[in-house]
């Protein structure tokens, strides 16, 4: 019986979080996985964009891929890579690569599929860019949503910098930056973005509008 290894990729720590696209590649892949004869023996997820191939857990996958065998399965072609140079090396190094969308597709056809898919990509962005340069042409002010999300984003960071103060005592607020931020991951106490603390994650949030307060040392 084949084994298999699940992979999954999601943009944003958000979708990560709430599911959101993650339901939908899980879907896909137990259901392909239900109707083939396979068994799937690991899962694997990156949240980080699909244009940066560095991904962790893809790697740990592989190295898992190679231990056992295995081939890996993705939901989609586009939530893997749109890129050809990316979906031929991990072709390359000998992993068996299976999109469940798509699951009769040869190697051959998804570097097909693939470079089709980098071709779109390539023509979204010239399009935009021209958009773009079209509407500065005739006046339009660019940017206003950003600087909104922009200005809220900061309010949010204030806000979360403001609550995390809170939780530390003026003894803690004395200490240095790794202090604090083992406390804080000792705590189980995240980021913003639901990521452990180190020294300068601390020594971020604590200067945004500190209030008066014993200042930590820097190391």
């Amino acid at each position: 019986m084949t084994k298999l290894i699940a992979y999954f990729r999601v943009s944003t720590h958000r979708q990560g979080k709430s599911g959101l696209g993650l339901a939908a590649q899980h879907r896909k892949i137990s259901e392909f996985a239900s109707g083939a004869a396979g068994t799937l023996i690991a899962e694997f997820c990156d949240i980080q964009s699909g244009k940066d191939d560095s991904r962790v857990e893809l790697q740990r996958a592989i190295q898992l891929a190679k231990r056992e065998n295995a081939k890996i399965v993705i939901a989609r072609l586009d939530r893997f890579s749109r890129r050809v140079s990316f979906i031929a090396s991990i072709l390359e190094q000998g992993i068996g690569l299976v999109c469940a969308e798509m699951p009769t597709a040869s190697d051959f056809q998804l570097h097909i599929f693939a470079a089709l898919a980098q071709e779109e990509r390539r023509l979204i962005s010239e399009r935009t860019k021209a958009a773009l340069a079209e509407a500065k042409r005739r006046g339009k002010i660019l940017g206003a949503n950003g600087k909104y999300l922009a200005a809220k984003n900061r309010r949010n960071a204030d806000e979360f910098a403001s609550q995390l103060r809170e939780k530390l005592d003026t003894d803690l607020m004395g200490r240095s930056y790794s202090e604090i931020a083992r406390h804080l991951n000792d705590a189980g106490i995240t980021s913003m973005k639901g990521k452990k603390f180190y020294p300068q994650t601390v020594k971020n949030y604590l200067q945004r509008k500190a209030a008066p307060a014993p200042s930590p040392r820097e190391a």
